[in-house]
């Protein structure tokens, strides 16, 4: 039987007592083979003999014995938590005005009875179709004639040149604008290697020939269509007999009126809002400078009329095809075989009625919570200051003329912004209770030789007494 490492030095004294105490009671071996002879001997095994006397067992050494670990001290006793103070009360709401009662509304009269639907007359047969007439065998088409051969289309005529565009006009003389800057001259790239030249690309096979289509087989003339019989006419529908007329409906009685709304309370005025400071004139723009007039383009040149287009020559007329023969009858369509029944299905049993399910114990009440304390009153806010009125914009020099630009006017300073009010200070918090410090756990004492041992198991001596 394994024990934990934590008992066993509280077991290691006891062991050693109880070793002490069996030698100097003169244990022998002898003594343990007679108590293992004894129960052998009343009851011996039925195929094996009595067995072997066990030899004596040497003393083990006496190892001293290890320190106990002091017990644990005694946790201190958390201080008790002071009571909070309770919620305020809640201001009552005042009662809410009572409206007045509803009025009841009037029973409805009973709705009169409608009288039954007439039977619908009954409908004689319809007639059935007639049979479709039966399409005879499709011959064989005969051949189509030769496409008669097209004279030549005539030649277009010639089309006059086009004439030349006139001149644009001279673009007006516009400013000079300065040079750019010099750039340095681009380094020489270094040489690229020639490519290799690729191989000419094979031909292709020449493609083999198609071989020519046989002819095909000439139409038979195909024979007229029969005429479909006449149709059978309808028989006279029998006319629908006339419904009684519905009772008049009752006049409901008038709904009464409800009673009057109260009057909404009335709302506070709100306070006029601060007048806002009169935004500045902007400064008047400067007038661009004349754009040089565009010259006036010369107008184009007619286009000359194109030659009238030649008469095509007419066209031969189309030969007659010859007629198609007639569609061959179709077979008729045989009758498919009678699905077979399906087997009905057994009937299922009755399920066992399930068990009632137990009550639920009641649930126990949650214990009341402690009152919250009451949260400190806000300071008020501060007045906000008035807005420092805006300086006056200074006004846009001229615009000078192009191409220079003027020079940008320096801008006015800003005026130092008003100074801010302190924040109040916030109230201090109440300081809750310190925890107290745990005890400094005990220092472990030196571990003896065979310490790896005793901690996993494999060799300690109060192991075997077990």
């Amino acid at each position: 039987m394994r024990t934990p490492p934590r008992w066993r030095s509280v077991l290691a004294p006891a062991a050693m007592a109880a070793a002490l105490a069996a030698a100097a009671l003169g244990g022998t071996g002898a003594a343990h083979a007679d108590d293992h002879d004894a129960p052998h001997a009343a009851t011996p095994a039925p195929a094996h003999g009595p067995q072997p006397a066990h030899p004596a067992k040497p003393d083990h050494p006496a190892e001293p014995g290890r320190p106990q670990y002091p017990g644990k001290p005694d946790q201190p006793v958390h201080p008790a938590k002071p009571e909070q103070p309770g919620h305020p009360a809640k201001p009552e709401q005042p009662e809410q005005p009572v409206h007045p009662a509803k009025p009841e509304y009037p029973v409805h009269p009973d709705k009169p009875q409608y009288p039954g639907k007439p039977e619908r007359p009954v409908h004689p047969d319809k007639p059935a179709h007639p049979a479709k007439p039966v399409t005879p065998v499709k011959p064989e088409y005969p051949a189509h004639p030769a496409k008669p051969v097209h004279p030549e289309k005539p030649a277009h005529p010639v089309t006059p040149e086009k004439p030349a565009y006139p001149a644009k006009p001279v673009k007006p003389e516009y400013p000079a604008k300065p040079a750019h800057p010099a750039t340095p001259a681009k380094p020489a790239y270094p040489a690229k290697p020639a490519k290799p030249e690729q191989p000419s690309k094979p031909a292709y096979p020449a493609k083999p020939a198609k071989p020519a289509y046989p002819a095909k087989p000439a139409h038979p003339a195909t024979p007229a269509k029969p005429a479909y019989p006449a149709k059978p006419a309808y028989p006279a529908k029998p006319a629908k007999p006339e419904y009684p007329s519905k009772p008049a409906k009752p006049d409901y009685p008038a709904k009464p009126a409800y009673p009057a709304k109260p009057a909404k309370p009335e709302y506070p005025s709100k306070p006029a809002y601060p007048a806002k400071p009169a935004k500045p004139e902007q400064p008047s723009k400067p007038a661009y400078p004349a754009k040089p007039a565009k010259p006036d383009y010369p107008s184009k040149p007619a286009k000359p009329e194109l030659p009238a287009k030649p008469a095509y020559p007419a066209k031969p007329a189309k030969p007659d095809y010859p007629a198609k023969p007639a569609h061959p009858s179709k077979p008729a369509k045989p009758a498919y075989p009678a699905k077979p029944s399906k087997p009905d299905h057994p009937a299922k049993p009755a399920y066992p009625a399930k068990p009632a399910k137990p009550e639920r114990p009641s649930k126990p009440a949650y214990p009341a919570k402690p009152a919250k304390p009451a949260h400190p009153a806000k300071p008020d806010h501060p007045a906000k200051p008035a807005y420092p009125s805006k300086p006056a914009k200074p006004e846009h020099p001229s615009k000078p003329a192009y191409p220079s630009k003027p020079a940008k006017p320096e801008h006015p300073s800003k005026p130092a912004h008003p100074s801010k009010p302190v924040k109040p200070e916030h109230p201090s918090k109440p300081a809750h209770p310190s925890k107290p410090d745990h005890p400094s756990k005990p220092a472990k004492p030196s571990k003896g030789k065979h310490s790896g041992h005793e901690d996993k198991g494999h060799g300690g001596h109060e192991g075997h007494g077990d």
